[in-house]
């Protein structure tokens, strides 16, 4: 390779990742808002992204080290450079067999202890501990929208999940309908639901707002528009908004879900009375016994 080519690769190489080093914080500052798994409102979200910013910072380790030493022996051993001694042979070079065998060594028992940790620490199926009593709400996922209901307080919604903020919120979830993931990203991760299988999730908002839930998982025609919103509000609105729900004129019972669960797209909001009390077991158990013919 002649010193020019060698000069132009580097360059370029260089350019490349000075850009992505510089769109990266450019990128957040501009659509920070937008990046709710950034910039999380809960504090499992929150865990998530740092374990997402330390993993990240312990693969930087490895490869800023690479492009640095690929700069430096291109550079050296280029062909025109006729001082630097090549000796490839490099068994017996044991500084060399301390870094290409300790480094990997040392990221896995890393990456090991931290999977361990967090894999026990972020477990959806884990309460979260709180002063305040959790709330209960059973999530049905539909083509293509969402149903949401609330046992206690015996009412339903659709496309609309309401909580108060700085209170834990026990997800139960199902799906009646091809496999799909409920995910909600300013406040955490997703999870799958599936139909006559129960999921569970846990979280949590720190803090009130209107956040975005959609369907992480494609599901057909309609999944763009698969869409919530899970509204955070302080404990005397959500309290006001659940007795509001329950003078609704409408109702939700077996024949209303038999309706709705007819593929539909871009439904608005809606909230129902709850009159059908195990209205969630009948939909888990739907399809675990074998239907009659008529």
């Amino acid at each position: 390779m002649s010193k020019k080519a060698l000069l132009f690769m580097l360059i370029s190489t260089a350019i490349i990742v000075l850009l992505v080093l510089i769109m990266q914080p450019v990128t957040i500052a501009h659509f920070g808002n937008e990046l709710a798994v950034l910039f999380p409102q809960g504090s499992i979200a929150l865990k998530e992204r740092n374990l997402l910013f330390v993993l990240q910072a312990l693969m930087l380790l490895v490869i800023i080290p690479v492009y640095i030493l690929t700069f430096i022996f291109s550079w050296r051993y280029r062909a025109s450079n006729t001082k630097a001694t090549y000796d490839p042979d490099l068994v017996d070079n044991r500084l060399a067999e301390y870094i290409w065998w300790g480094v990997p060594i040392v990221m896995t028992i890393i990456v090991s202890v931290l999977t361990w940790v967090k894999s026990y620490e972020l477990d959806p199926f884990r309460p979260i501990e709180s002063d305040k009593k959790t709330i209960t709400v059973q999530v049905v996922a539909l083509q293509w929208k969402w149903l949401f209901l609330y046992p206690e307080e015996k009412i339903a919604t659709v496309n609309l999940v309401q909580f108060p903020e700085n209170t834990p919120i026990h997800f139960e979830i199902t799906a009646d309908a091809p496999m799909n993931s409920f995910w909600i990203p300013s406040l955490g991760g997703q999870i799958y639901a599936m139909p006559s299988m129960k999921t569970q999730l846990h979280l949590i908002a720190d803090a009130p707002g209107d956040y975005r839930g959609a369907s992480a998982n494609l599901s057909g025609e309609g999944f763009a528009g698969m869409t919530f919103i899970a509204r955070a509000s302080t404990e005397e609105e959500y309290q006001k908004w659940v007795k509001e729900t329950q003078q609704s004129g409408k109702t939700m019972n077996l024949e209303k879900y038999n309706e709705l669960v007819k593929p539909s797209q871009d439904d608005p909001e809606a909230a129902f009375q709850l009159k059908e009390d195990k209205l969630f077991e009948q939909i888990l158990h739907k399809y675990m016994h074998p239907q009659e013919k008529t």
